[in-house]
């Protein structure tokens, strides 16, 4: 069976003084991490403070590459089926994201994914990831 992927609705990201960088920076088509102004090493989910060593944390722009790390296909929560997964990025962050724009069938662990942005209902752009071709 073959399950292409299918755009959804999807709900608004939360807005708030913390995330307004990061939803300006997907507006633009950029991703953006947290990186620590002290020990230097990036992180996922942003924070104020670093998790590792309780620093100052900082914006970042991320390249938007890595491999999916885990990934499930999901088919009977809803409507449409689509695929969850971590994804760890090549700056060595793992994010939770949607691999979107491709066969749902074919999405496999170790697989290199970019990042694409999808519209949530209220226009915000979603960070999701899409299989690299070839």
């Amino acid at each position: 069976m073959t399950t292409m992927y299918q755009d959804r609705p999807l709900g608004a990201g939360v807005h708030d003084p913390a995330t307004e960088p990061f939803f300006a920076a997907t507006a633009n088509g950029s991703l953006r991490i947290k990186l620590c102004v002290s020990c230097r090493k990036p992180h996922w989910y942003p924070r104020p403070l670093c998790p590792y060593c309780l620093g100052d944390t900082e914006w970042s722009d991320a390249a938007g590459k890595g491999v999916i790390y885990s990934v499930s296909v999901t088919r009977r929560a809803g409507p449409i089926p689509y695929a969850i997964a971590y994804v760890r990025l090549d700056e060595g962050v793992t994010m939770l994201s949607n691999i979107v724009d491709c066969d749902l069938d074919s999405v496999c662990i170790g697989q290199r994914v970019h990042v694409v942005f999808k519209p949530a209902d209220d226009g915000t752009m979603i960070p999701m990831f899409a299989p690299d071709q070839g």
